[in-house]
């Protein structure tokens, strides 16, 4: 039996199926856990640590804690290139709360 691509198989797909595998997809890419957003920027426990300045060992209780301070947040996020946003989300609206904006390291 002769074996196709994954774009081949998407492609044979039924619109709807196609939709649903997108939508999917794109919820997955919406919503991670700490230790995927590294693995997605193409980083290391390793590497992480050496930016922010601790041990890798440091890095992986971060990644693996449920409760975390937002400064420390704030340090892991920027040190894979971004910035953190924090908001609020209701049934009507999502507000940006800003007083964690300027949270000193």
């Amino acid at each position: 039996m002769p074996t196709r691509n994954f774009r081949q198989l998407i492609e044979g797909m039924p619109p709807a199926r196609r939709q649903s595998i997108e939508k999917r997809f794109q919820e997955s890419l919406a919503s991670m856990p700490l230790d995927e957003v590294r693995k997605a920027r193409e980083m290391t426990q390793l590497q992480l640590g050496k930016l922010l300045g601790v041990h890798q060992s440091e890095v992986s209780r971060i990644e693996h804690r449920g409760d975390i301070c937002v400064s420390t947040l704030v340090e892991y996020i920027e040190a894979l290139g971004g910035h953190l946003e924090i908001r609020a989300v209701f049934p009507d609206r999502q507000i940006r709360i800003s007083q964690f904006e300027d949270v000193k390291r």
